[in-house]
């Protein structure tokens, strides 16, 4: 997982390297969720990070070691930033080992993607449903309330989709489950494999 540094004890906001992505998310969309939703979360974290001892420390590990709003935006700046880099226009395939990977834990490549769905689905509320690697290196899927994350579980996340309603109503309206079955087509697998350390 590529992490977040601060620069002079603060984050800086992540940049989006794309303006839309295609069909799936609109420019509207990424609009809101990038550049109100996310910068609110980085700003906000920025004013809570001075004196607190945790301003040098990686995002993860702020995430790791902060509680209430601190933890609640330090988690939604990590999330997001994760969500964001790992789509494209021009997405790269899975490769066929990490095929087997998924193969080896759930069975299928299909039978995966229809966990992580319904998992997505089902998630009562706001938050996420991640794709994590433990310890051991066995392949896992969570979901995840508000501003939570993996790394509090002492997981390798590496691939989320976020079901907050502000990531697809504009685009799917009240279609949660149209919305998470579309990403498929945008995941860039060589950035989610980069992931696994």
């Amino acid at each position: 997982m590529k992490d977040l540094m601060p620069i002079n004890g603060l984050f800086e906001m992540p940049a989006l390297p794309y303006e839309a992505l295609g069909t799936i998310i609109s420019k509207e969309t990424l609009s809101f969720h990038h550049g109100k939703h996310l910068k609110a979360y980085v700003d906000n974290l920025n004013k809570l990070l001075p004196g607190s001892g945790l301003e040098n420390l990686p995002l993860s590990e702020v995430v790791r070691k902060s509680e209430g709003g601190m933890f609640n935006n330090a988690g939604q700046v990590l999330n997001h930033a994760m969500y964001f880099e790992q789509f494209s226009n021009t997405p790269k395939a899975m490769s066929p080992k990490f095929a087997v990977l998924l193969e080896r834990d759930f069975g299928s490549v299909e039978a995966f993607k229809k966990e992580f769905e319904q998992k997505g689905t089902t998630l009562f509320g706001s938050g996420w449903v991640w794709f994590s690697a433990d310890a051991q290196g066995k392949l896992v899927i969570t979901q995840q309330k508000n501003a939570e994350n993996p790394v509090t579980m002492g997981l390798t996340p590496l691939l989320t989709f976020d079901v907050w309603e502000h990531a697809y109503y504009l685009d799917y309206q009240n279609r949660r489950a149209d919305y998470l079955a579309a990403l498929w087509q945008i995941v860039d697998w060589a950035i989610v494999e980069s992931r696994l350390c």
